[in-house]
């Protein structure tokens, strides 16, 4: 398990459990007392750190290397009928998005998602989760395919943000999103978008216009990381925590300005710490999502989406 800066103490008394288990094992020497203290004293200091995480906190956690990837979510949730789908029919085929069929209790959906990559090669491969154009021109003939053949959709967003690059400009990145969008907006089918990890400018929004969009827990969702948004009001980054807070990109924060429909919880610690929970939870909000949305018909689900992001930033003075 890998540690961030504010979960040092808990890395200190899992240590502590440890060498008091190793010594009780390899003596007659009855621990048992101790190790119970330390037990208390480690669940106590758990629950400190995390029922108080700060908004850069819960980015960090957000970006926890031993946190599910999407590949991870769709394995676990499809329980082996997943079958991945290649190709913009255009260009290439894009590593940093996946997509293609697969059942979720029963119920069959497209899955749709960016993959960050587990190790530095896997990152490379995947681009670090940054899509460049062909690879939401895949996403949308993904979906067309699912509204041909009335699938529901899922998507799952974690990306730091679309690619930026200029070979990704001069094919279009920006058409690409915009295009999307649209298109999301005015699809035939259900679309279910679950936030696993970062939510980052358009590179989360172009799969990220649906009926019912969740968020979990410890994830973030807004239109410039900390650190950039740091830079450019402060020229440095060492003010990220500070953006960080003023931005509003938790998940709480989004559910109560109503850009989100519903936080699925995770696990004390976060979805790595058990992430069996985590995957039983996530097909439970998108399965629950999914009930509330497949009697509607097609005018009444296109009507309510339009009304759901028309109402956006909408206030009263």
């Amino acid at each position: 398990m890998e540690y961030l800066d504010f979960e040092l103490p808990i890395k200190e008394l899992e240590e502590q459990l440890d060498k008091c288990q190793i010594i009780g094992a390899e003596s007659n020497v009855d621990v048992t007392a101790t190790c119970k203290q330390i037990e208390k004293k480690l669940e106590e200091t758990k629950r400190k750190i995390y029922k108080n995480l700060t908004a850069w906190q819960r980015v960090q956690l957000s970006r926890h290397p031993n946190r599910p990837y999407t590949l991870e979510h769709i394995t676990n949730l499809t329980k082996g009928t997943f079958l991945e789908m290649f190709g913009d029919r255009n260009f290439k085929d894009d590593k940093a998005m996946v997509g293609g069929l697969g059942k979720i209790d029963g119920q069959s959906f497209m899955l749709i998602g960016q993959q960050k990559g587990i190790n530095t090669k896997m990152r490379q491969l995947r681009n670090f989760g940054m899509a460049s154009p062909e690879g939401y021109r895949k996403a949308l003939r993904l979906m067309k395919m699912a509204e041909k053949f009335n699938i529901p959709v899922v998507t799952l967003i974690d990306t730091p943000g679309a690619y930026p690059g200029l070979e990704a400009e001069e094919r279009g990145q920006g058409e690409a999103i915009a295009r999307n969008i649209l298109e999301m907006v005015r699809l035939k089918v259900p679309i279910i978008c679950v936030i696993i990890g970062e939510g980052a400018s358009g590179g989360a929004l172009g799969i990220g216009v649906g009926d019912r969009v969740l968020m979990m827990e410890n994830t973030w969702y807004s239109v410039i990381s900390p650190e950039s948004c740091s830079s450019i009001l402060w020229k440095s980054w060492e003010y990220k925590e500070q953006a960080a807070e003023a931005l509003k990109l938790t998940s709480s924060d989004m559910k109560k300005m109503k850009l989100v429909d519903d936080v699925i919880p995770e696990p004390l610690g976060g979805a790595h710490y058990d992430k069996e929970t985590t995957f039983k939870t996530v097909e439970q909000y998108i399965m629950k999502a999914f009930n509330e949305l497949k009697d509607l018909s097609t005018e009444e689900l296109v009507s309510q989406r339009m009304d759901k992001y028309s109402k956006m930033g909408e206030y009263k003075e």
